[in-house]
């Protein structure tokens, strides 16, 4: 049975991964460090480095940026906030005005 879990705007499910190394995950993916994590969860920063290593272990990988490049594409994590397809008319504006122009 997998568990769905919440972290800000961020939301995984149990399977793969188990549900500390899945919030482990998750507040990786929201950019927080071992320390910050330790504190959200309540458990000791060395307790946080084994769950993602453990994370890293399972998903195959040996950097932070790839465990949430790899976490999205499998789909153990997608975003909880939904994008309106049809912007309001003072978003529409903008996009006119800016039609057929890249900026980086």
């Amino acid at each position: 049975m997998s568990t769905v879990i919440n972290f800000g705007k961020l939301q995984g499910t149990t399977g793969l991964l188990a549900e500390q190394e899945l919030r482990a995950a998750l507040a990786v993916c929201a950019g927080l460090a071992n320390k910050e994590i330790a504190r959200v969860v309540g458990c000791s920063p060395c307790t946080v480095k084994k769950s993602i290593e453990r994370v890293f272990y399972k998903l195959g990988v040996t950097r932070r940026a790839a465990l949430v490049a790899k976490a999205f594409a499998l789909g153990l994590i997608q975003t909880t906030y939904v994008i309106s397809p049809n912007p309001g008319p003072q978003h529409q504006e903008d996009s006119d005005h800016f039609q057929g122009v890249f900026t980086a």
